[in-house]
């Protein structure tokens, strides 16, 4: 038998939501081991959040050199991409923000880390690849998820790759295939496109980028298809390597197969938890059919046993910060166990770093009831402050309680997105009504103004 070790926690995962769920044990005074099978660094920091907006930035550096002209500023040579050096940059800043959590892991007692793999040997006990048993009377999962990589792919190799995978680039392909029209397709897609490679993304619905209202959806994808080369509602049918070449065929409907040759095909057609290696069947936790735990999304706490999942492995929406406060409430019960209590949650936001950008607040359009609910727009084309900077395109949908007016949401295109999502965030968890916003200052000439305008046309 190999080495025993005996902890309070064990935490399966040092990411976003496994390094707050370690503070929480160590605060409550009880011993933890924060085990990770792979680099340290997190998810956001190393292959997520950090390096795409990297990417992001250099591809609108390129776009702002050639939106001078429109402003009457002619730059002598048309924009030159060297994709090396551009590639060099996110490399280098992505080491350093994961670079950043690695130095706080490394400070850590050397008593509370466990490099290695890990799997289930029964209920409470863990095997590592290392030999040790470990022995934990209280256990948070926090292992993310791993790309889907369909198997009608795998006879491109190493030509078919994973978003994980364009952040070592150490130059840009002259060509790629996206598909999956979520986020990271749209965001990847987009900077591709702007940093002068050939794109094209394939979708096997007509959703994009998860946006529910169908007026923002129209509108985002008539503005952004076109760079993109959006083919919606595609099935694929050939998949072949030819060399140093992926030729894949798609047909849309009973219309005709097109088939086109790239350097790469970027997979980005989901995730799923990272789960398989824990070998969870061992212990005796409930699992549905597709051998996720069953647990409750208030508490995290996995039904009836002292086991804990937080963050992206949970399946929910994987964002960083709702990670991490996964990781603090999963912590805080494990430290806790058996009184565990739910977590408050905040108000849902997400963001898209498309241009222009994307952005949800609430829960969205799914929800609206036209007999209960009124929705107030604003076309950006006529804003003001958008048209100064020639950044006048886009929607704002808002979403109004008629009985009440409580705000209770929306969704958009346009420009400065990430920015009017916070604003709306915060006034949906304050509880606020459309006529307390309206109340509020703003600012003239600004962005914000178009968030009034839409306020006062629900309000109608």
């Amino acid at each position: 038998m190999g080495m025993r070790i005996d902890c309070d926690v064990a935490i399966i995962g040092a990411g976003s939501a496994g390094l707050p769920a370690y503070r929480e044990v160590v605060k409550a005074g009880l011993k933890p081991l924060l085990i990770e099978s792979g680099p340290h660094g997190t998810m956001c920091a190393r292959v997520g959040c950090m390096p795409s907006k990297l990417l992001i930035a250099a591809a609108e550096a390129a776009a702002a050199v050639r939106h001078a002209p429109g402003f009457g500023i002619h730059v002598s040579d048309a924009p030159r991409v060297d994709g090396e050096a551009v590639m060099a940059r996110v490399r280098s800043e992505r080491d350093r923000f994961a670079g950043f959590v690695v130095d706080d892991v490394r400070a850590m007692p050397p008593e509370h880390r466990l490099d290695a793999h890990v799997e289930f040997l029964r209920d409470g006990v863990l095997q590592s690849s290392q030999g040790h048993e470990i022995h934990a009377a209280r256990i948070v999962i926090a292992t993310g998820t791993r790309p889907v990589v369909p198997d009608l792919y795998q006879p491109l190799g190493e030509l078919a790759i994973v978003n994980d995978d364009v952040f070592d680039w150490r130059d840009l392909p002259r060509s790629v295939l996206l598909v999956g029209s979520g986020v990271i397709g749209v965001e990847l897609g987009l900077a591709l496109a702007r940093l002068g490679v050939r794109v094209r993304l394939l979708n096997r619905s007509d959703s994009f980028a998860h946006l529910a209202d169908p007026a923002v959806r129209r509108a985002a994808v008539d503005l952004l298809a076109p760079e993109l080369k959006l083919i919606q509602n595609a099935r694929v049918t050939t998949v072949q390597r030819r060399g140093d070449q992926a030729l894949v065929g798609w047909t849309v409907g009973d219309g005709p197969e097109t088939q086109e040759s790239f350097d790469r095909v970027l997979l980005t057609a989901g995730r799923r938890p990272a789960l398989a290696a824990l070998r969870l069947a061992r212990t005796s936790m409930p699992l549905d059919e597709r051998g996720m735990p069953r647990f409750d999304p208030e508490t995290l706490q996995v039904d009836g046993q002292p086991v804990f999942l937080a963050g992206d492995v949970t399946g929910r929406h994987a964002i960083q910060h709702e990670a991490s406060d996964d990781g603090r409430l999963a912590g805080r019960n494990a430290a806790a166990w058996p009184a565990v209590r739910p977590g408050s949650r905040r108000a849902p936001m997400a963001v898209v770093f498309s241009n222009p950008q994307i952005m949800q607040v609430g829960g969205g359009y799914a929800a609206c009831d036209p007999d209960a609910v009124a929705i107030g727009a604003v076309d950006w084309a006529r804003q003001g402050r958008a048209r100064v900077m020639r950044r006048n395109q886009g929607l704002l949908r808002v979403y109004m309680r008629r009985d009440d007016q409580r705000f209770l949401g929306a969704e958009m295109v346009g420009p400065d997105a990430e920015h009017v999502a916070h604003l709306l965030a915060w006034a949906l968890q304050m509880g606020l009504s459309v006529p307390q916003m309206l109340a509020l200052p703003f600012y003239h000439p600004t962005i914000e103004e178009g968030i009034r305008t839409a306020l006062r046309d629900a309000l109608k």
